[in-house]
């Protein structure tokens, strides 16, 4: 990895799979390192006015998925990012290393599995449009996909309060579906499987395979 340019590294996956844990595994390794860097998650809740939209969706306000637009959804899920665009070019300007904790690709994946297979691709297309070219959002450098079976997924945040993406289980399936679809589609994805023997890995081990992947030394 090359400590004097700013690179966006983006984790993504299912809910579930380990996002959150991760990321700060792999902050902890940036800072005994003394490579600078920042860390930004998205839906940033309570942030702003999109986000609170994000939050009113997951809550059900606005009706049951399938009752739901994605591509109006969409439009809340990429005005939060928008809004974090200076921060983000501020950080890689500065050299520094971003940590997203989901980014385009979570909008890709989850809206995506609220449409029809044979729609899904005409939806992305259209989200790349608008989130790099009228947007201007920061493209990823490197996507790491941490690929976990949905029922685990699941099962693994069934002890908080759900929303409208974790409690519905054909949600899950359809959205790794797409983000392991997109994983094919792109050379700069990496998937780090997070199952072994029907169970999930430990933290530690899932790590150690993305220190392989960045090569961080």
């Amino acid at each position: 990895m090359d400590k004097k340019q700013g690179l966006l590294i983006v984790i993504e996956g299912i809910d579930g799979s380990g996002k959150t844990t991760q990321i700060d595994l792999l902050a902890k390794a940036l800072a005994e390192r003394k490579i600078p860097y920042e860390v930004i998650s998205f839906p940033r809740y309570g942030d702003n006015i999109y986000a609170d939209l994000v939050t009113r969706y997951l809550e059900g306000e606005f009706g049951a998925i399938a009752q739901v637009n994605p591509y109006l959804i969409s439009l809340a899920f990429a005005g939060d990012r928008l809004l974090a665009k200076p921060l983000i070019e501020q950080w890689l300007n500065e050299g520094k290393i971003v940590l997203a904790n989901k980014y385009i690709s979570s909008s890709k994946a989850h809206m995506g599995a609220n449409l029809p297979e044979e729609k899904r691709e005409a939806f992305i297309q259209w989200l790349d449009a608008l989130e790099y070219e009228t947007n201007g959002i920061p493209k990823e450098d490197l996507t790491i996909l941490l690929s976990v079976d949905p029922k685990t997924g699941q099962k693994n945040v069934a002890s908080r309060l759900s929303d409208l993406h974790e409690e519905n289980i054909k949600h899950l399936e359809e959205a790794s579906k797409i983000y392991l679809s997109l994983a094919k589609k792109e050379n700069n994805w990496y998937v780090v499987d997070c199952m072994s023997g029907g169970k999930m890995k430990s933290p530690e081990d899932i790590h150690q395979e993305i220190i392989v992947i960045l090569n961080v030394k």
